[in-house]
């Protein structure tokens, strides 16, 4: 590759998502290559992928059974309509995402981002009960410090105020529980927090606030992740199935992070033996190679869809792409990848040795928190005084200077390494995470 496409002669036009741009403009971090754990950079530096890209890409960068197979299917079938159309891979992806999904789960709609997959499941929740009979069930409930998107119905039911602040009053008809984070009794937690669970209760007073014959559906996010790792606690997920069950309130589980094998299962759902009515995914499913997304929803929603004149069309909702041919490629070589290499559960193995790395660093300055679950991992850092987020940003600059990839939200750093890290390389990442940290930033 030539300098030139390397280094770009005028950052200008790209205004860059969830960046600090002008910062960003002066001090370019650029990828130009990657290959199983290492990104190279523009000037030449491995950095270690601490991060799976943006929590997506869990079987490592450019895997050849994924790019094989993005590239025959280019040749052979670049697009096919999805409205009254199809091509055999999007039927043949759909009955292997079944086959791994949790028990209950039986069809699935495409999408082309984890937004596309939340706003999806919320139109399906509003029309399920409405077909059945329950139009009075127009409310959605989420949850403080849930990420869900950047779609309006994911802003709305999601719960980060600077995601939400700039875009007038959203969706009608969303209400908020409480968040799980308790660090005065949770703090330096290995897996799920002892403390907390009672905190689903607080569901039943929303209910009772707005009387369920109202309420359409609850989303969660199993491991609430952009929001720095909250980690349920002991019964909650438990407690909140038990409450929507008992009122017939759907339970959606926002899986776009912990889908495809980040906790050491396939699913969130079956890590923490809970069945939702819905599921969200993207990120993981293909790999980040291409975007795409899933929703997996039980017969009993699907059912109820199809009723009526068989000629009609039962749901008037999906995307110009939904199951593109070369997405679906993309998945299905990321699925085989996955399969062969064991990766769906792979985190099992290595999450006790993760986490042992990880709590090696609650004695470095300025931690005042560390958390965990499967191969997901939060440091949490005192903030400086006047400049909230600026420690964690700090970290994140000089993390990349030694050769590593974090990501940052807030005063938290997140890590969610690619599935197919060795145990050589989760000491790398704490080394160098150790390094930044002791440099007191």
């Amino acid at each position: 590759m030539s300098n030139r496409l390397n280094t770009p002669n005028d950052l200008r036009a790209f205004w860059m998502p969830f960046t600090a741009n002008r910062q960003f403009k002066k001090e370019p971090r650029l990828f130009v290559s990657a290959k199983d754990m290492y990104y190279q950079t523009h000037d030449g530096r491995q950095v270690l992928d601490g991060t799976a890209g943006l929590w997506c890409v869990n079987a490592g960068h450019c895997r050849p059974k994924i790019t094989e197979a993005i590239r025959e299917q280019a040749g052979e079938l670049d697009y096919a309509p999805a409205f009254q159309l199809g091509h055999p891979k999007a039927f043949e992806l759909a009955n292997r995402l079944i086959d791994i999904a949790p028990e209950g789960m039986s069809h699935v709609l495409y999408t082309n981002s984890g937004s596309e997959s939340v706003d999806t499941a919320l139109k399906v929740a509003l029309a399920y009960h409405r077909i059945k009979g329950n139009g009075s069930r127009f409310r959605l409930i989420g949850r403080e410090r849930g990420y869900h998107g950047v779609n309006f119905g994911g802003i709305s039911v999601g719960g980060i105020v600077a995601n939400r602040k700039m875009f007038g009053t959203l969706l009608t008809g969303v209400d908020h529980m409480p968040h799980t984070h308790m660090p005065e009794k949770n703090a330096f937690t290995r897996g799920e927090p002892e403390h907390g669970g009672d905190i689903a209760s607080e569901l039943q007073r929303i209910i009772t606030l707005h009387d369920a014959s109202t309420i359409a559906a609850v989303i969660v996010e199993p491991v609430a992740g952009s929001t720095g790792v909250l980690i349920p606690p002991k019964g909650y997920l438990q407690k909140l199935r038990e409450i929507c069950t008992q009122h017939g309130i759907l339970l959606i589980f926002d899986e776009v992070i912990t889908g495809f094998g980040r906790l050491g299962a396939p699913f969130a759902a079956q890590y923490f033996d809970v069945k939702p009515d819905i599921i969200t995914t993207a990120k993981g499913l293909t790999n980040g190679v291409i975007p795409m997304g899933a929703v997996f929803v039980t017969s009993e929603i699907h059912d109820a869809f199809m009723t009526g004149p068989e000629h009609l069309i039962e749901f008037f909702h999906g995307y110009t792409y939904s199951g593109n041919p070369i997405a679906c490629a993309a998945a299905l070589g990321t699925l085989d990848t996955y399969r062969e290499e064991g990766l769906l559960t792979r985190a099992a193995e290595l999450a006790s040795y993760w986490e042992d790395g990880l709590h090696s660093l609650k004695d470095c300055p300025n931690v005042i928190d560390v958390r965990n679950v499967g191969l997901i991992g939060a440091v949490e850092l005192a903030p400086i005084a006047g400049e909230p987020t600026k420690r964690a940003f700090s970290a994140f600059l000089k993390a990349y200077e030694k050769g590593l990839l974090i990501r940052t939200t807030g005063d938290i750093i997140a890590l969610s390494p690619p599935l197919i890290i060795e145990k050589h390389e989760i000491d790398e990442l704490f080394g160098k995470l150790r390094d930044v940290l002791k440099d007191n930033i």
